[in-house]
């Protein structure tokens, strides 16, 4: 029997878990899940938008609908990702996507429907209306209750509450070669051992005073991988929402407003987003943010609005139930007056490096969902391929778990890593998370240059993690190698790329169109 350890309960941990025990006897799979929070508390769950997918009904999935096509999809995921997208994990993601609905509907997910087809709704940079939906705004979470509910009946174990501090090394046994992950260790020192450990725990949102993700998003298992000296790539793009609520919380406001015809305004109520982007509002979220960011440094004070009125307070409440009940506790009606919006910390790129089957560098160690880097996104994500990117992949890692092989050479479309250091200056303090957060955002946001990255990196190295003696310690040590790490890939990048942008390398740079590389001296102790 294979032994496998998830960690985390969005929907790439869930469809890891549920396929892995879905399997025949003849490879039975013994799997525990563990989650910090409860199963419900994961960027799966606050996800509004949809899922992005070609598909005519079930009956043909690989029919083109309105015109779309598999191939448009895959261009459009493309040219999202500024030209480093790597092209084989797109292909995957987009050819397999409509088998990947085919599962989340016999798993229950209520995608909503319109005279007994399903919905498709229009995102920015996307060609086609493509894009399914659940509850109107509520897609992760629809998806995230109908796993839940499989999950509960099914043979996984599985623990809430539980916090993972640490990935557990063997050391090769002939003293050459890399060490392999055998499991992990709790907080309290439990340790959990399995033939195969996954990553699943989400992204990095909380690395910012800003982000439209829930608090539980705090890089943990990236920071566990660079501990482990696995090798990290793409780690300078973040994206930046363009649209979230300028209130506490920073609420979603999802790129399907705009796609239903929601415009942003100036102080003075005029579009300012066709004179930066032929596609203006729907253009690719790293143009739209920055052309709200500029906006907002020429009217300081005064936010930018998102206008929404035209499409009327029937439609908004029904279309968009979550977000116009989030308007009104905050005071806005939108049907009747734009709201103000302001970029938030939304999705990572980059994160742990592995092939299109989710292994990583490290033996015994897979990675998938937001906090695996397979070079999909490239260096910026098209609007709903997140999803779609849990659902496909997370299927894809149970089937290479149970068929070992190496991992998948590198082209060059990869850089060799970069050395991370981890070291502490002598006098280095405990770290502080609102300093930290505000240090990210002030020097590797929505804009960054070299004297401030210099200057964070120094920072960074002068903040040490506290004794892990909580949730809240482990978290905040996870944040601190990973803030080293985004730094260290920003100050790499001399160029402007996707969700990478350099004030002092504005433009991008052909010789630099590959994904980059970074691994630290494995800090994390041997079983």
């Amino acid at each position: 029997m294979t032994s496998i350890i998830v960690v985390g309960s969005g929907v790439a941990g869930m469809t890891v878990a549920l396929d892995a025990v879905a399997l025949d006897r003849s490879h039975p799979c013994d799997v525990t899940l563990l989650t910090k929070a409860d199963l419900a508390q994961s960027n799966t769950r606050y996800a509004q938008g949809g899922v992005a997918v070609v598909i005519d009904e079930m009956a043909d999935p690989g029919a083109p609908r309105l015109g779309d096509t598999v191939e448009s999809h895959i261009a459009d995921t493309l040219v999202a990702g500024a030209g480093i997208s790597d092209a084989d994990t797109v292909r995957v993601l987009c050819t397999d996507g409509p088998g990947a609905m085919d599962t989340l509907i016999a798993r229950g997910v209520p995608f909503d429907r319109h005279d007994g087809e399903l919905s498709h709704g229009l995102e920015a940079a996307h060609a086609h209306a493509r894009i399914l939906h659940a509850g109107g705004d509520a897609t992760g979470a629809a998806i995230a209750y109908a796993l839940i509910d499989r999950l509960r009946e099914s043979e996984v174990v599985v623990r809430e509450r539980t916090t993972v501090v640490d990935l557990l090394l063997e050391a090769p046994s002939t003293g050459s070669g890399r060490a392999a992950v055998v499991g992990v260790r709790l907080l309290g020192g439990e340790v959990l051992r399995a033939d195969a450990v996954v990553l699943a725990t989400g992204g990095a949102g909380q690395l910012f005073p800003f982000t439209t993700n829930p608090e539980v998003a705090t890089a943990d298992g990236l920071g566990m991988a660079l501990r482990a000296g696995a090798v990290a790539a793409d780690l300078e793009f973040f994206q930046f929402h363009p649209t979230s609520l300028d209130a506490p919380g920073n609420f979603l406001i999802s790129e399907a407003v705009r796609g239903e015809g929601a415009v942003l305004i100036d102080a003075d109520g005029q579009r300012f987003m066709p004179a930066v982007h032929p596609d203006a509002e729907l253009a690719p979220r790293d143009v739209v943010a920055r052309g709200i960011a500029q906006q907002m440094a020429r009217q300081p004070g005064v936010p930018v609005r998102l206008d929404a009125t035209a499409l009327g307070a029937e439609f908004l409440a029904k279309r968009f139930p979550n977000i116009d009940a989030a308007c009104r506790a905050q005071g806005h009606d939108w049907s009747r007056e734009p709201i103000p919006v302001a970029p938030a910390a939304h999705y990572y790129m980059g994160g742990i490096r592995t092939d299109e089957w989710g292994r990583t560098s490290l033996p015994g160690l897979y990675a998938v969902g937001e906090v695996a880097c397979n070079g999909l996104h490239g260096a910026n994500r098209l609007a709903s391929n997140s999803l779609l990117e849990g659902a496909v992949y997370g299927a894809r890692v149970v089937e290479s778990i149970l068929s070992p092989a190496p991992l998948t050479a590198f082209d060059g479309e990869w850089q060799e890593p970069l050395g991370l250091d981890l070291t502490d200056d002598p006098d280095a303090h405990d770290v502080s998370r609102t300093d930290l957060q505000q240090l990210m955002w002030d020097a590797a946001g929505l804009a960054r240059n070299g004297a401030d990255l210099e200057q964070a990196a120094a920072e960074l190295r002068r903040w040490k993690s506290p004794a892990v003696t909580d949730a809240k310690a482990a978290e905040d040590a996870n944040l601190l190698v990973v803030a080293r790490a985004v730094v260290a890939s920003a100050l790499a990048r001399r160029e402007s790329r996707g969700g990478h942008f350099r004030t002092d390398f504005p433009q991008s740079a052909p010789d630099q169109a590959r994904h980059s590389a970074i691994a630290a001296t494995p800090r994390t102790p041997h079983a």
